[in-house]
């Protein structure tokens, strides 16, 4: 699933093509909207909450997408053919005299007033790379579940909103903690929500996702996707396992010396 990084990124270049520029071509490919037409409206925004695209029309309307797993918006020149997926996995158009945006395989689109926005994404936390950020309450969201493990929490929008499955690994073995580590037994809180915002924010302006600082391919991540190999601490060997109740497990990844076992006990890797 894509991160609040990449979201961010994914709003700020459709807001560079899009905004302050009036709409040519527009084609919603999705039953309840195919006969939706925005053409002569302009768009005045695009920005993202979360891991949700908000793009906004002059005349009040916001049109709201998610990249979920496989979703993804691709710009082209007006004009010419993108080329990048297949026709049939075109869900969404959005076009102007000099740009050309096509969502493929974006998700729960939907056409809505600006006022209602709040349906969509008002139970979100505070936006890691938003206007709303708030450290504070972040904190205290995460806290309302102190039993939680903190692996989960990280995860839940609800709580703070942008961190996905590679932050949470990443984040965790920084600070040291296992991912079955209750809420509260957290050590500094506080500062693990600043770390989260401080590499989503370093990550945001580019494709790639590094939070190691070392120089070279396949040296991006400390824990992520690394099972079996050495830790670049310590040199124990990565494991990961399931973490959640299922439909909603997801793979977690950790280093079994830097991050010791907490008072719940996680499962055999």
């Amino acid at each position: 699933m894509p991160e609040g990084d990449t979201v961010w990124l994914t709003a700020h270049r459709l807001h560079q093509a899009l905004a302050g520029r009036v709409v040519t071509d527009f084609d919603l490919r999705v039953p309840q909207l195919a006969t939706a037409d925005l053409r002569g409206t302009t768009v005045t925004e695009v920005v993202s909450r979360g891991k949700h695209v908000l793009t906004r029309f002059d005349t009040g309307v916001t049109l709201h997408s998610h990249l979920r797993m496989d979703g993804s918006w691709y710009l082209s020149r007006a004009g010419q053919r993108p080329r990048k997926h297949p026709e049939f996995m075109i869900r969404a158009i959005v076009g102007n005299g000099e740009w050309r945006a096509t969502g493929y395989r974006v998700h729960d689109l939907q056409l809505v007033e600006r006022a209602d926005e709040d349906r969509l994404v008002g139970h979100l936390g505070p936006d890691l790379l938003g206007p709303d950020w708030d450290v504070d309450l972040a904190v205290a969201n995460l806290q309302r579940q102190p039993e939680r493990t903190i692996g989960e929490a990280l995860l839940d929008q609800r709580n703070l909103a942008g961190i996905g499955n590679m932050y949470k690994a990443e984040i965790l073995f920084m600070r040291r903690t296992n991912p079955w580590t209750p809420v509260h037994g957290v050590v500094d809180l506080p500062a693990m929500v600043v770390l989260a915002q401080k590499l989503l924010r370093m990550n945001r302006d580019h494709p790639e996702q590094a939070t190691t600082g070392l120089p070279g391919r396949g040296n991006e991540h400390w824990v992520f996707e690394r099972v079996g190999q050495p830790c670049r601490r310590c040199r124990t060997r990565i494991v990961k396992a399931d973490q959640g109740d299922p439909p909603y497990a997801r793979i977690t990844y950790w280093c079994p010396t830097c991050q010791p076992t907490a008072d719940t006990t996680p499962p055999t890797p």
